[in-house]
């Protein structure tokens, strides 16, 4: 493995935290994002639907240098425009977002070696397809109910391995997963587990996120020894 490749690997590993702006915005979202990376996330996702356009700059520049001083994995979900203006290491695309090989265009005319991650659901096929076009790290889920999306279609744990094992990538374990049900996870050994709610609506984030985290070296750990 290169060096590069081995970089790009060791940043996406462990706990993955993505930002609920329906709870917190701008000064108090900081705050909260802060207290998860002190609980121990090591990637971040900026992700708003919304069409302020001024606040989610505000909010992703803040997260993007809050992120580069604690040497933490920045992402922006969808927004191509937003991760290059604000820094980020990348983006996150959904279903809907922009074509991987469009994005990877645009972030290697800025002269950018961007991280693009892709959600696959419970679709293989769109896992390969992804693997095939550049893609950096695969998302599928939802692993367990979600009270973000709880109409996603759920995702067999059985797609971690095996897309760690035929597609080469790392793998984003998502959805409805807690402090209880991530041991379910263990055997799968996810490279990422990524949540909403299990962190951001805990009264105490930092011990949320040092819950999970504890949880995740245990699977790391595992599979380093499996």
């Amino acid at each position: 493995m290169s060096e590069s490749n081995a970089r790009r690997r060791a940043a996406l590993q462990g706990l993955y935290v993505i930002t609920d702006t329906t709870r917190f915005v701008r000064d108090e979202l900081v705050q909260a994002v802060g207290d998860a990376i002190e609980g121990g996330a090591r990637i971040v996702q900026y992700r708003d639907k919304s069409d302020d356009t001024d606040r989610r700059r505000a909010e992703a520049a803040a997260l993007s240098a809050l992120c580069l001083r604690h040497d933490c994995t920045f992402i922006v979900n969808d927004d191509i425009d937003l991760a290059i203006d604000v820094g980020a290491d990348g983006v996150h695309l959904g279903r809907d977002d922009h074509a991987l090989v469009d994005a990877r265009q645009r972030f290697e005319e800025m002269g950018l070696d961007a991280i693009i991650g892709v959600s696959c659901y419970a679709d293989r096929q769109r896992a390969e397809h992804a693997a095939a076009a550049g893609a950096d790290y695969l998302a599928f889920g939802a692993m367990f109910p979600s009270p973000t999306k709880p109409h996603a279609p759920s995702a067999s744990a059985e797609l971690l391995a095996w897309a760690r094992e035929r597609l080469g990538l790392p793998v984003c374990a998502i959805g409805g997963i807690t402090a209880d049900n991530i041991v379910d996870l263990l055997p799968y050994h996810p490279d990422m587990v990524a949540v909403i709610s299990e962190v951001f609506s805990s009264t105490d984030i930092r011990a949320a996120a040092a819950a999970l985290a504890e949880q995740i070296t245990k699977i790391h750990d595992d599979s380093e020894t499996a």
